[in-house]
């Protein structure tokens, strides 16, 4: 049996860190709100270690509260704040 996955997409500098604009994870289990995919993602890709803070995070393409809870199948998308001009 696999794992449950969520797709993650990346955005701006975090595209750039991450060297991949989309990738699918495994849902661990520890993973069941948006406000536990910040510390996880820190886990799966170091770089993005104090990096997450600023970060928006939508679920199938709604901006997500942090007690939202993330489900086999979402998908996620990190959005950095942008500076324009």
């Amino acid at each position: 049996m696999t794992s449950p996955t969520i797709s993650i997409l990346y955005f701006a500098a975090l595209r750039d860190l991450a060297r991949c604009s989309e990738e699918t994870l495994p849902l661990p289990p520890a993973v069941r709100h948006v406000a536990d995919l910040p510390a996880f993602l820190a886990l799966h890709r170091p770089v993005f270690a104090g990096r997450l803070g600023q970060v928006r995070i939508a679920r199938n393409e709604r901006f997500a509260d942090p007690d939202e809870p993330v489900l086999p199948g979402d998908v996620i998308a990190l959005i950095p704040p942008v500076a324009g001009g």
